[in-house]
């Protein structure tokens, strides 16, 4: 029968541990009280907003879970296991993954396991416990080493000073013991000395007797970059941590974790659930523990929960582990795996923060996981912030380094008001990860060739999806190969036709609108587009980005981008250049161009100029938009306007925006056109690019014949009649600069015309009959529009 769990809390650890749960196929329904705005993960997963963690709700829950046929519950937080929750649940015979509150103490109160190390030889710093502040007073001026005072029972992680000086150390003294800065937390006092080195954090499973340790982690406490500022609750983590080594592991093992579980339960008071050891790991490699707590921690669990093999059903571990049988299951890692955790804080926090900032998480990457902590979801539906630390991206991946990468990946996923994040953790495995004299590097001056790496990883899957016969779209090479006997081309008849060209200035309205995944497309469309109207199948393609500091979010969505366009095109996408420039452009620019490469036999090149003859017609195939020409004249009149791209387009009832309607990108015409390249029924092909229909028609005729187009022929889209008259603009300069409906023109024979017709609008392609050639006057222009009416 499946297993229905109940987890307990509403903080990034139950949606980290909720996530996992949720893989098991041993389980049913999970119901997490009370939950937040992403712990309803699953359709296996069902929020309880009515009950939450305090005893008052103890009775309740236990009703609660009998109702629901509860065969485990897993509480998160600490405080309900010092209150006794798992009291209530055996009572009714319910398995809990977590301690008694008589174990609960370890973390309940500081004294208490601070002489429980002394009584079994664990090793720790030196202490003394004070109930009463006048000899804590005395203790501080007798001695003569640096210390730490902290509050004996729970204050939320923050009942931790560490002064520099006795004054200071008096005056910490006071805040908890007279004050009560921590509440009744302060009624006891523990004053030991500081340790120097660095933090570990151990988090056992136990049932008892036996036990797992996950990958030894590194909590970053300090709210700022350089461990610098105040303590939060953690404000990221990463594991395994490097310093953890085999050797010092052994150590914790031997001196700590054994002797730690083994004690408690000689005590009478047996451990079950999670022993999350801290531990000060000194200069000489030698471990001394700093807390005791028996829960899971916040950030590590949302870090070394998806380092689990796959073949490790946590639901089934928690059980096992309840009922005191954790030898009977399997508990593994995934080997030579690292896991990186960035928190998201609200704006001021750990002082004064905003609650109820709408937030957008957009689905991040592979082996990229977002962890609710404090949100919640408002009356209308949408997820909001509702606490300090709002939100965390977890990343794993085969390196420490690519993993820290791939998480903040993960952070540009997610967006709300007054976002704050370190961005600097795992700084210390990355210190400890060299000796001697420290230079300068690449990454300094503002390179990094990891994030480069990390960018090929993360687009390979989509940039395989481009494939086709004689390429294999394998990026990551110094180059791309073409077979063009495997793509059925004779190389005696063929030849290659090669396009170049970029996106232009609708690069900076992408950039605004943080919209980048159309104008990849743009970007192939520009030069596939350039590639048919020579007769040409595109059959190769390469992108180049440039940026002054590599977003890998926004190069995969741009490189998404255009392997849509060449899905579109028909070409395969088989390599590429990003280049990260610092100083050459400003934070959140940057540049981009393309390289199409196509085959036509010798005998379809077009222009087919001695074919052409008075009386030819030219069909126009229709545009999705403004394309990718003219935006220098569309930004100006935007910005001398005074209009937001962000404000509703005022040309559409559609509701999408200013930004939005003329980021949509460049229509490609190949595949509706190469049918009848092939079939002999064209004479002649304009892309309407810069320059527009009078002056892209024109390179396609010979220089006797003069392209006379009827305007009434087709209707001039909503778009183009706002920005004429928005901008005032002379009619000459819009037919020059825009395409005005028609982002392809064909020049065909008359007896072709019905044929030529119904190929293209047999491919979904919307085209009219729209001028004819005529006899060019002396003098006269290779093209003049008639009817103009806009």
């Amino acid at each position: 029968m499946a297993l229905n769990i109940l987890v307990i809390g509403n903080g990034g650890r139950e949606h980290a541990i909720t996530w996992r749960l949720a893989q098991s196929e041993t389980v049913g329904q999970i119901y997490v009280a009370p939950g937040n705005g992403g712990t309803a993960c699953s359709s296996k997963v069902t929020n309880v907003p009515e009950l939450s963690s305090s005893p008052k709700d103890f009775e309740k829950l236990a009703q609660f879970a009998l109702e629901k046929n509860v065969g485990l519950v897993v509480p998160g937080p600490e405080q309900p296991l010092v209150d006794g929750i798992a009291s209530f649940f055996t009572k009714v015979g319910i398995p809990v993954f977590g301690p008694s509150a008589k174990a609960a103490i370890m973390e309940g109160s500081k004294a208490f396991s601070k002489v429980f190390m002394d009584k079994h030889d664990i090793p720790t710093a030196r202490f003394a416990n004070f109930t009463n502040v006048d000899d804590a007073r005395k203790h501080i001026e007798a001695i003569d080493y640096k210390i730490v005072l902290k509050a004996d029972g729970i204050a939320a992680g923050k009942g931790v000073l560490i002064p520099e000086t006795k004054e200071e150390a008096l005056a910490g003294l006071d805040e908890i013991m007279v004050t009560k800065a921590f509440g009744n937390a302060g009624d006891e006092i523990v004053i030991e000395e500081f340790l120097e080195g660095d933090e570990l954090s151990i988090l056992t499973i136990t049932d008892g007797y036996s036990f797992f340790n996950l990958p030894a982690a590194q909590d970053h406490k300090r709210i700022s970059d350089g461990d610098k500022g105040l303590n939060t609750g953690g404000m990221g983590a990463y594991a395994p941590a490097p310093i953890a080594t085999p050797e010092v592991l052994k150590k914790i093992d031997d001196q700590i974790i054994k002797p730690t579980i083994d004690g408690m339960r000689k005590d009478g008071f047996p451990m079950c659930g999670i022993l999350f050891t801290g531990i000060m790991l000194s200069p000489s490699k030698e471990p001394k523990v700093l807390e005791y707590n028996v829960r899971f921690g916040d950030p590590e669990t949302q870090t070394v929960l998806p380092l689990l093999s796959k073949d490790t059903d946590l639901a089934q571990v928690m059980l096992a582990a309840a009922e005191h049988r954790l030898d009977s299951v399997v508990v593994a890692t995934t080997p030579n795996m690292f896991s990186t955790t960035v928190v998201m804080a609200a704006g001021g926090y750990p002082e004064a923060y905003n609650k109820g900032d709408e937030i957008t998480v957009k689905e991040p990457p592979q082996d990229v996981f977002i962890f609710h902590a404090g949100t919640a979801t408002n009356k209308e539906g949408k997820t909001v912030t509702a606490g300090g630390r709002v939100i965390a991206s977890t990343a794993i991946a085969t390196s420490l380094r690519e993993s820290v990468d791939k998480a903040y990946v993960g952070v540009d996923h997610v967006d709300f008001n007054g976002k704050y994040n370190r961005k600097d953790i795992a700084h210390r495995a990355f210190r400890d990860s060299t000796t001697g004299p420290k230079g300068f590097t690449y990454a300094e001056a503002g390179v990094s060739v990891d994030n480069g790496n990390l960018l090929v990883e993360q687009i390979k899957a989509k940039v395989k999806s481009t494939a086709r016969p004689g390429a294999d779209s394998d990026i990551g090479g110094f180059g791309g190969l073409f077979d063009l006997k495997a793509a059925g081309y004779k190389t005696d008849e063929t030849l290659l036709v090669a396009a170049t060209d970029g996106v232009g200035t609708k690069l900076r309205v992408a950039q605004i609108m943080d919209l980048h995944d159309t104008v990849g497309i743009d970007l192939v469309a520009m030069n596939v587009n350039d590639l048919v109207v020579q007769g040409a199948e595109p059959l190769i393609f390469l992108d180049y980005f440039a940026c002054g500091k590599l977003d890998n979010a926004v190069a995969a969505k741009f490189v998404s981008g255009v392997a849509d366009g060449c899905i579109q095109a028909g070409c395969a996408l088989v390599g590429g250049e990003t280049s990260e420039m610092p100083g050459m452009y400003s934070e959140g620019h940057y540049d981009t161009n393309g390289t199409a490469v196509g085959a036509v036999n010798k005998h379809k090149i077009l222009p087919k100029l001695e074919s052409m003859a008075v009386g030819d017609v030219l069909i126009g195939l229709t545009s999705d938009g403004i394309h990718s020409n003219g935006f220098s004249l569309v930004r100006y009149i935007i910005e001398k306007s005074g209009i937001d791209y962000k404000s509703p387009a005022p040309w559409t009832n559609s509701g999408k925006t200013i930004g939005e309607e003329i980021l949509v990108p460049t229509k490609i015409y190949v595949k509706q056109l190469l049918k009848l390249i092939n079939e002999n029924l064209l004479l002649g092909l304009a892309h309407i690019t810069g320059g527009g229909l009078v002056e892209n028609i024109p390179r396609c005729l010979p220089k006797h014949l003069q392209a006379k187009l009827d305007q009434s022929q087709w209707d001039i889209p909503a778009i183009f009649k706002w920005f004429g008259t928005q901008g005032d603009v002379p009619v000459h300069d819009m037919l020059k600069t825009f395409n005005l409906g028609i982002g392809m023109v064909v020049i065909v024979k008359k007896e072709n015309v019905d044929a030529v017709l119904a190929n293209i609008r047999a491919e979904g392609q919307e085209c009219k009959v729209i001028g004819e050639l005529v006899s060019r006057p002396e003098g006269g222009h290779g093209c003049v529009v008639d009817n103009v009416t806009l």
